[in-house]
Order: structure tokens, then C-alpha cells, then sequence
């Protein structure tokens, strides 16, 4: 019974081992990948500080991908609670932390990572799967990745053939050889001569791009192929030195390193010998004319093209693997793509389009996307589209704060003295002493007057007249008016803002119509006509560097003086300046000193006696007024991207 139990412990300690194993290997292939992709997604090797104290799973994920810069879909079910400290590790490492401690899987599509709850195969802990060969080829830039820890040679060769295409051929007798190398950002060639090395193995590359792998110093043969891909080279460059001679030197290492050296040779020569070389399925569309000459080492045939055909009129696209050659505006060569701005609007975009990049290119605005349509072959496209990202940029916008200030002082003192005779008596005696003294006597209250003074005198001054009459007016006026208001604009850079604060007043327009020639009438015709005054400001700024606005100002204020009659139209004055200048982001700059000033000094009294000093107060009437006004203009700009 023992025996069984001691049997049943062992079982168990070995399906552990085996499961957490192979549970060790996921989460070492899930590293590995992340390194990978760490190339092209710096983010994942960002340092990180966080604390995380309940927060969701999904939550905590999503806001690590957010501030690094990573493109992640996460699963909603993960709703699990954490609460973990980090300080000073990679993103790449939390991520497989995270993955380790709550049991999750990533799926990499590119550079997307899928995050969801890891589900074993049923049958896992019982079946031992076979280790992974970690093997990447970066194609856009010919890179090889070798991770490899005593691994089977023969796997890693048919690893390395079926991710990169490029055939690496193993001797049979070390085809059970364990290798190990770790190998990172190294092109293919390089990579794979590094590799040899670490192991103790032989490499030989044919001249039809084979690699071959033996044992160092007991290659069969190898010798032979060294002399044979010699001799293969010497023919070729015998018709390389051939060429050279004419002008044209051609060498072809593989489809993405072609080196070529061209003095004053034929465009349409070029063409078909690179045509040649490579056995490339092209059409010629038209004979190219002109010749060229250049110089390229390490080129593809693509980029070979493009310099070959710059400045000229010919280009070149790619259909069904057939290159199609011929000049710009022919039908097939012609692309047509929509071009959307993202920070700018379309509007009278193209006025800003250098001519030279519109040349045999056809654009047109389409407002409803915000984007331009245009035509044309893909060389003249890929410049214009070069262009508008360049000037795609965000507008800043500025608000504008403007402060007015209109300060307005005036003081008048009016006296004097009225008599006269009316055409009818005057009324009754009244008059007040304050705020102003103002009194108008009748006849009757004059006569009284002056009867009581008779009365104690030996004269006798008789009796005013009963339409006579006396007015004494003596008033002084003094006051302050301070008008204050703050519009608030926004205007986009190199766009003009304006304000605009007025007021209106109306006079009488009459006009007389005579109809008829024998018993004539006459038509009369009365409108109101408008008269404004206003005060406008217009503001016009450009942002520039180190947060400096320069503004074009201009301000106009205009005020209504007294009517020359009743029904003249109303007087008008008008105060107006123009500045350009420079402050920067929030500062307060003070357009003030639009002032106004007026005095008055006016009289009317009897000839002569009006002129003498102090009798002129009082036979006659006098009118002293000063008034001064005064416009200040604070503005303040602020940048808002």
C-alpha cells in the first residue's frame, strides 16, 4: 500500500514538473516576441514607476499601452483586481509579469498584441510538445534573429529557410548537431557567417545564392565550390570589364543589391540590361530617350527606377509582377488617390501649392472629406503628398481679451440775464435756487418791484408794460463719465478678428415732386436717413516663435457732434491709427491716447457793455464749458494649439 502511494506522489511531482515546464516555455516565447517586436515599438522598452492599488486588469493594461505608445486589444473579462508596485522595469517586463502571475496568453498580429485569458489544451500536461525555435527575418530590412539554446541544427536550418526563403543547405553527417547563438539586428548574410562561427561550421555561399553548412575543415567538396563560384565570377566580370569599357558597369548580387555605374548611357539600354540580369517581366510602353549617368551601390530595382527616372518624363508602376514603363501621363502610369488633411482646413489650400508640383497634375478640393483629389503619375503624387504633409500642421488659434476704457470729463458754467417784450403777457413768477438758480418774473411782479421802490423815493420809474418780462439764469455743471466694456474675440493665426461697437442717430430727408405741366401738384417725399458712428478694431495676428504674436491693429472711433439746425444731419468727428506690433503669449499691451479736447467760451449782452468785465455777467448772458475725452485700448492675446 505504501508502494502505491510512494508511486502516486512520483506521478504527481512528474506531471508538475512537466506542466509547469512547458508553462515556463510559453512564457519564455512570449518574452522572445515581445523582444522582437521591441524593435519596432520602442515603447516596451520604456522604464517604468507605477503603483496600482485595485484597479482593474483590462484598465491597467489599456493605460500602459496608452502612455507607451502600443497598440493593444484587451479582452473585457479581464475585470480580475490588481494591486502591485513596479519601479524601474520595462514595459516589456510588466507585461510578462502579468502574464506569468494571471495566466495570460498574447497573440501577436505585426505589432498588435491580443491579451486574453491563456486556455490550455486539454491534453497539455500529458502530451510533451516540442520545443520552439525562435527564428525571425525582418524583410524590409534584411535583418535575422537567432535565439537559439542547444537546438537541433537540422530544425534551425529549416527555421531559418522557411522565414527568410533564402535556401541554407546542411551536411548530412552534422545533421544532428546542437547549436546555440543569440544573434540580434544583424543582416542575413552577416548573421548567418556569425553563426557558423559560434558553432565550429563552414559556410560557403554559391553564386546561385545557396548558403551551405559543414563541418569546419570537412566540407566535401568545398574547395571545388570555391573554384567553381570563382571561375562562374571571373566569366561575369569578363563581361562586366566589357561593358565597363562601353560606359556601363552592371553587377547584380540579388534582387536588393544591384550595383550599377553608368556614364552618359542610354536610359532605354539600362533599362533592358537590368532587365536582363534579373529576368524581370517588364513592358516597354514608349522608347526612352535621353541618357544618364549614375552611380548606386547596395540598390533595389524599384529605387534603381526611381533615380534613373528623375527629372525625366518616364515612370514605371508594378502590375501582377510586370513592371510597366513608359512616360508620366500615359494611361496605366496615371494614379488617382484622396489625400485628407488632418489639422488644416481645404479651403484655398492649392493657392498654396508651389507651381512646379502641379505640373501635369490635376487636383481638385473636396470639401465634404476636407480633402484634396489628385491625379497624376506616382512620382509628381509622392512630391505633392511630401508637401501637404509637410504644411498639414495644427492652426494655433488666439484668443484676443480687449479691454476698452472710454474716460469722458466736462464742466460748463452758464449766467446771464433776459428782458424783453413778448407777444403776450408773461406768466406767472417761478423759478428754483437749487440744484440751479433760474427765475422768470412777470409784469406784475416787476411793477410790484418797482412800485415799492417808488414809494421810498423821490423817483418815480413808472411801470413795465404787461407782455415785459425777466429771466436770471446761473448754472455750473461738472462730470465724469468712465465706460468700461471687455469683448472677448478668437481668431485663427494669419486670420483678421474684428469688433465693431456703434450707434446710430437719424435725420429728416425731404424732397419735393412737381406733376403735370398745366394744373401742376406737388408730391412731397420724407425719409430718414442713418448716420453711424462707431468704434471698430481690427486685429490680425501671427504666431511666431519663442510664443511671440505679432498683431496688425487698426483702430477707427468716430462720435456724433451738434446738429448745425433742428433737422441737419448730426456732426461727426473721427479718431482713427494703425500700429503693427509684437508682445508675447498673455502679455497686456495699452493702445491709449486717443484723446479729445474742447473749450468753449461764448456771450451775448448789450454793444459794448458785454465787454467789460463784471457788468457783462450781468447784462447779458455768458457760457464757459470744457470737456476733454479720453479712449484707452488694453489687449491681451493668448495661444491655444
Amino acid at each position: 500500500m505504501k508502494n502505491n502511494y510512494l508511486l502516486i506522489v512520483l506521478l504527481s511531482l512528474f506531471m508538475l514538473h512537466g506542466s509547469l515546464g512547458f508553462s515556463q516555455g510559453r512564457i519564455d516565447q512570449i518574452k522572445a516576441q515581445l523582444d522582437i517586436i521591441a524593435v519596432d515599438n520602442p515603447g516596451l522598452s520604456n522604464l517604468v514607476e507605477l503603483s496600482i492599488n485595485g484597479s482593474s486588469l483590462d484598465e491597467f493594461i489599456r493605460g500602459i499601452a496608452n502612455t507607451n505608445d502600443l497598440n493593444v486589444s484587451v479582452d473585457k473579462g479581464l475585470d480580475v483586481l490588481v494591486v502591485n508596485n513596479f519601479s524601474n522595469v520595462t514595459v516589456a517586463d510588466v507585461l510578462t509579469f502579468l502574464v506569468k502571475k494571471y495566466q495570460l496568453d498574447i497573440e501577436f498580429t505585426g505589432n498588435i498584441m491580443s491579451i486574453g485569458k491563456y486556455n490550455p489544451p486539454a491534453q497539455e500536461i500529458e502530451e510533451v510538445k516540442e520545443k520552439a525555435i525562435i527564428v525571425q527575418y525582418f524583410k524590409s530590412t534584411d535583418f535575422l534573429l537567432l535565439d537559439l539554446n542547444n537546438d537541433d541544427l537540422s530544425k534551425v536550418v529549416r527555421k531559418i529557410t522557411e522565414v527568410s526563403g533564402k535556401n541554407v543547405v546542411l551536411a548530412p553527417q552534422i545533421s544532428s548537431k546542437k547549436v546555440s547563438v543569440y544573434i540580434k539586428g544583424v543582416p542575413f548574410k552577416n548573421a548567418i557567417e556569425k553563426f557558423a562561427f559560434a558553432n565550429d561550421l563552414e559556410l560557403v555561399e554559391t553564386e546561385d545564392n545557396f548558403y551551405l553548412l559543414s563541418e569546419k575543415g570537412k566540407a566535401e567538396n568545398s574547395e571545388d565550390l570555391k573554384k567553381a563560384n570563382q571561375n562562374k565570377s571571373k566569366i561575369r566580370n569578363e563581361r562586366y570589364e566589357r561593358k565597363k569599357e562601353e560606359g556601363l558597369f552592371l553587377k547584380v548580387n540579388g534582387p536588393n543589391d544591384i550595383e550599377i555605374s553608368a556614364e552618359d548611357i542610354s536610359i532605354d539600354e539600362i533599362v533592358k540590361a537590368l532587365g536582363a540580369e534579373l529576368k524581370l517581366n517588364y513592358y516597354l510602353m514608349a522608347n526612352l530617350q535621353g541618357n544618364k549617368s549614375l552611380n548606386l551601390q547596395s540598390s533595389t530595382f524599384d529605387d534603381l527606377l526611381s533615380n534613373l527616372f528623375e527629372s525625366t518624363i518616364y515612370t514605371y508602376s508594378k502590375s501582377n509582377g510586370v513592371y510597366l514603363i513608359g512616360e508620366r501621363k500615359a494611361e496605366g502610369l496615371r494614379n488617382t488617390i484622396i489625400f485628407q488633411l488632418q489639422n488644416r482646413s481645404i479651403e484655398d489650400l492649392i493657392t498654396f501649392i508651389p507651381s512646379d508640383l502641379t505640373k501635369e497634375v490635376e487636383l481638385k478640393e473636396f470639401p465634404d472629406l476636407n480633402s484634396l483629389v489628385i491625379s497624376g503619375s506616382v512620382p509628381q503624387i509622392q512630391d505633392l503628398v511630401h508637401f501637404l504633409e509637410k504644411i498639414d500642421q495644427v492652426v494655433p488659434m488666439i484668443a484676443i481679451e480687449v479691454i476698452i476704457v472710454d474716460y469722458r470729463k466736462n464742466r460748463s458754467v452758464s449766467t446771464g440775464i433776459t428782458a424783453g417784450l413778448g407777444n403776450e403777457p408773461s406768466a406767472a413768477t417761478n423759478g428754483q435756487i437749487l440744484p440751479d438758480a433760474s427765475f422768470n418774473f412777470s409784469s406784475s411782479s416787476l411793477n410790484n418791484v418797482i412800485g415799492s421802490i417808488n414809494k421810498g423815493s423821490t423817483i418815480n420809474l413808472g411801470k413795465v408794460t404787461p407782455n415785459f418780462y425777466l429771466s436770471i439764469k446761473a448754472l455750473e455743471t461738472d462730470g465724469i463719465l468712465k465706460v468700461r466694456s471687455t469683448p472677448k474675440l478668437a481668431t485663427l493665426n494669419g486670420h483678421e478678428a474684428n469688433l465693431k461697437i456703434g450707434n446710430t442717430e437719424y435725420y429728416v430727408n425731404e424732397q419735393s415732386i412737381f406733376q403735370g405741366s398745366l394744373s401742376p401738384q406737388t408730391q412731397n417725399n420724407r425719409t430718414y436717413v442713418a448716420v453711424n458712428a462707431d468704434l471698430s478694431i481690427k486685429i490680425k495676428p501671427f504666431v511666431s516663435g519663442n510664443d511671440q504674436i505679432t498683431m496688425e491693429i487698426s483702430v477707427e472711433q468716430s462720435d456724433f457732434t451738434e446738429r448745425i439746425t433742428e433737422d441737419a444731419p448730426p456732426g461727426k468727428v473721427t479718431r482713427s491709427f494703425t500700429s503693427i506690433l509684437r508682445v508675447k503669449d498673455n502679455e497686456i499691451v495699452l493702445l491709449g491716447g486717443l484723446e479729445e479736447k474742447s473749450t468753449n467760451d461764448s456771450g451775448s449782452g448789450l454793444p459794448l457793455i458785454a465787454r467789460i468785465p463784471v457788468l457783462k455777467w450781468i447784462f447779458g448772458n455768458r457760457t464757459r464749458s470744457k470737456s476733454s475725452s479720453q479712449l484707452n485700448i488694453f489687449i491681451k492675446p493668448t495661444v491655444i494649439y
